[in-house]
């Protein structure tokens, strides 16, 4: 990978592991969903239509096609991220989600893209995907103990799990609206968070009584996750538009190197030693896939 690929990757990984923190503490639901997207759509609505004011008049109908599609698929993985941090711990259900993601992505990049990983390429993809799994099971996964615990963890895994698949779908969408359609990473996480307004609308409207009263409680998460998220993944969009889709979705996960310190620092969750462990691994994998 270049330099500056890496670079992008690396600011994109700390931006997006303290905006999951935001979106762990605020606890939210479909209110929250929508309150995000709101927030994406204003305040990078300034930026977005100065850049694309000549380029959308460009965009061909496969174009608008892979942003609807990318805003499906980013709505029914924020659903389930939130779903998981509701019913389980940050430390399970966020590494589950980033490493079965990456493994899918890298997999999905061969198969349908024509790239190669390499043996290099091959270890690092494992050397990422077993510390992720190894920071999200750690002794408590076969461990007897407090069923509730148990329960929670089991969940957490489950809800990973889907959450994961639907990164890498939306990787893979993306990369392709990026690095064959070319389109703007700025403009296509922009339109993908506007679209994905109309069809969050009925389900709070049903519950619109609850919506004020969640946004006045959450408000500080919701400006939190709208700058943080759409920069994160703006850089690593334009790190796919310099390097292969296969190494850069699994670079993403030195973001659990931050995540492991902050759910066991700020959050009190415990097994500190096998987050931390895994986290080694996880970077071990991150330079065999840059090397």
């Amino acid at each position: 990978m270049p330099a500056a690929a890496i670079a992008l990757v690396l600011c994109a990984a700390l931006l997006h592991a303290l905006w999951n923190l935001g979106a762990k503490k605020a606890g939210g639901n479909h209110h929250f969903v929508l309150a995000c997207s709101l927030g994406v759509s204003l305040l990078w609505a300034p930026l977005a239509l100065w850049v694309g004011w000549e380029q959308f008049p460009q965009w061909t109908s496969a174009a608008w096609l892979a942003a609807l599609a990318s805003a499906i698929l980013h709505l029914f993985y924020f659903n389930a991220l939130l779903a998981g941090y509701r019913a389980s711990d940050l430390n399970v259900v966020y590494p589950v989600a980033r490493g079965s993601g990456p493994a899918l992505s890298a997999t999905a990049a061969v198969l349908l893209l024509g790239e190669h990983l390499g043996l290099a390429g091959m270890l690092g993809l494992a050397g990422v995907v077993g510390g992720i799994l190894l920071i999200a099971a750690g002794p408590g996964l076969w461990r007897k103990g407090d069923p509730e615990a148990a329960r929670r963890r089991k969940l957490g895994l489950a809800w990973g799990a889907l959450t994961g698949a639907t990164i890498a779908a939306y990787t893979v969408v993306d990369g392709y609206a990026v690095k064959v359609l070319l389109l703007s990473p700025l403009l296509l996480d922009w339109v993908c968070n506007v679209l994905r307004v109309p069809f969050m609308l009925p389900k709070v409207l049903h519950d619109r009584s609850g919506f004020m009263p969640a946004l006045r409680q959450q408000w500080p998460y919701v400006i939190m996750v709208a700058v943080m998220s759409p920069l994160a993944y703006i850089l690593v969009l334009h790190a796919m538009q310099m390097a292969p889709l296969s190494r850069v979705a699994p670079a993403r996960e030195l973001s659990m190197l931050v995540a492991a310190l902050l759910g066991g620092q700020l959050l009190k969750e415990g097994e500190r030693h096998w987050r931390l462990a895994g986290a080694g691994c996880i970077a071990a994998g991150v330079v065999a896939l840059t090397l």
